[in-house]
């Protein structure tokens, strides 16, 4: 997702399914963009502001730095 940019209408739903489960349910997202690279790719820096605001409020998460499984099978499999 990084070569693109939500435009505000393709962003709005998403900022609307996460805040109707805000509190409410668990969410799930996985990314390999930081937060802080978040307006990149979204246009509207408000949003995103509380896109992460309501993402990160009593969560808890997972930093997954380092070689992926998937490398690491394809490495051993080269070798």
């Amino acid at each position: 997702m990084r070569d693109c940019k939500l435009v505000i209408h393709e962003s709005e739903p998403l900022f609307k399914v996460i805040a109707e489960r805000s509190e409410r349910i668990s969410v799930m997202i996985t990314t390999d963009l930081e937060f802080s690279k978040w307006p990149e790719m979204f246009k509207n820096a408000t949003l995103v502001a509380a896109l992460v605001d309501r993402l990160t409020y009593h969560s808890h998460i997972l930093n997954m730095n380092g070689e992926s499984y998937r490398f690491q099978n394809a490495r051993r499999r080269k070798s």
